[in-house]
């Protein structure tokens, strides 16, 4: 091995034809069957890759990353791991040459593929599918910040990648939850593919720029639709902390958005799901005012307090399209009303972040939302139309008071008994919430 290390690294011209040898060798070896060959070839190709960093590395870099993809479509589990850990060393690799044609589209499928590995032995299993991951980590950390490299952030790369990781991150926490013997926990900490699913998600959602992020966050919520899990919506929280405390602050306003945009499009699903989805919006909401909210917070009200009525409708009605018929499904009122406090306690619960300017912004505009018979709104006549005025005005005064009741104080002009002008007398507004109306 020195001696072809000396070799190459005397004539880099040769290198090439080097990797083309071992690649040839290597394709023999595993279709006969002799992995100790194959072993000794990708040594030695990785020892070569780690001393040579001219500038005839490219070609080289073909006939290693062939090598890498034969491993990959074995059947064999420990050659799949060796071709993973292979990658691995090439991703670290800071490369001196730029390359314009290379390709990664294979890896990514295949890491995909081995992350959802349902091998009958848990041990190799859990092996595979750390392997998987380990390789869409270095997949992402070889392309995500080189312009000439393939486009990672592109929807078919996203859709395989960012679910198979929340797969990782949903399957061995259910697996946790099920395992009667934590004695056995501390040895297998080091061995555990939620973690590191975690690190890979937070890596590559630290990295996205502000136009990637639409493209990272579409998957997520897919994957959370496809398996049902805004209902219990315990993982679909922990999902969402771990990408508002990973992206960039001043990208936390485009999370918002997205799911702003899902609950609308799922304003006929199920309340139990709208009502997950808000209180993961609620979650996500509170860690951006930390940050940027940007022009989302009008918005956001705007959206929730739609929600709200059209909630109410479904209520009153019993279905999604008004009338109810065959084949409509029929709406339960108390997971409705469930869905209408969780909306409530979303706006209180964001409006606490909210500066006081803001807050009192959005008081006002809940305000021009209570249907009074007035020039400016249009009341419903007839017996539906006030239960529904009812209804709505009841909601939008509950609405009102968590606003109110997220402000420690308000403050009441009163005169001032020498009469040079007001002064500010604090009341508190959960004593007297008649007050604010």
């Amino acid at each position: 091995m020195e001696k072809l290390t000396f070799y190459a690294l005397s004539a880099p011209e040769k290198l090439d034809r080097i990797g083309a040898y071992l690649s040839e060798r290597l394709i023999r070896d595993v279709g006969r069957h002799r992995y100790g060959y194959v072993c000794i070839a990708m040594e030695a190709l990785d020892q070569l890759l780690m001393a040579c960093h001219c500038q005839s590395i490219n070609l080289f870099v073909e006939s290693f990353l062939k090598m890498v993809a034969k491993l990959l479509e074995s059947e064999k589990p420990n050659l799949q791991i060796l071709g993973t850990n292979s990658f691995v060393k090439f991703a670290n690799i800071e490369e001196d040459t730029p390359s314009y044609h290379r390709s990664y589209d294979f890896f990514v499928s295949r890491f995909s593929e081995m992350c959802h590995s349902s091998h009958e032995d848990m041990e190799i299993k859990t092996k595979i599918r750390m392997s998987g991951i380990k390789g869409l980590q270095g997949v992402v950390r070889k392309t995500v910040n080189d312009e000439l490299q393939a486009n990672i952030w592109e929807p078919q790369h996203m859709d395989k990648i960012v679910p198979s990781l929340l797969f990782n991150l949903q399957h061995v926490e259910e697996a946790e939850s099920r395992s009667p013997s934590p004695l056995q926990a501390p040895e297998k900490e080091k061995e555990n593919p939620a973690e590191l699913a975690e690190r890979c998600l937070r890596e590559l959602l630290g990295r996205a720029a502000f136009g990637n992020i639409k493209n990272a966050i579409k998957p997520v919520l897919i994957h959370l639709d496809n398996h049902s899990l805004w209902e219990p919506k315990v993982f679909a929280i922990r999902c969402f902390k771990i990408i508002m405390y990973s992206i960039q602050p001043q990208h936390s306003h485009l999370v918002i958005q997205q799911l702003l945009g899902h609950l609308d499009a799922n304003s006929r699903s199920a309340a139990t799901v709208r009502a997950g989805i808000v209180e993961v919006l609620a979650e996500a909401a509170v860690i951006a005012a930390t940050g940027s909210v940007g022009p989302t917070v009008l918005e956001m009200f705007n959206t929730l307090l739609r929600q709200l009525r059209l909630s109410i409708d479904y209520a009153l009605t019993g279905s999604y399209d008004g009338a109810i018929s065959r084949g409509t499904k029929i709406i339960k009122e108390h997971e409705e009303r469930m869905f209408q406090e969780a909306v409530i306690k979303t706006i209180g619960s964001f409006a606490s972040t909210l500066p006081t300017y803001q807050r009192s912004e959005v008081i006002l505009f809940i305000m021009s939302k209570v249907p009074l018979p007035s020039l400016h709104h249009a009341v419903e006549t007839g017996r539906t139309g006030e239960n529904r005025n009812r209804l709505t005005q009841i909601m939008l005064l509950k609405s009102l008071l968590q606003v109110s009741r997220s402000a420690p104080m308000f403050a009441a002009p009163t005169q001032d008994p020498s009469g040079a002008g007001c002064t500010l007398h604090k009341v508190p507004v959960s004593s007297q919430p008649g007050h604010l109306l």
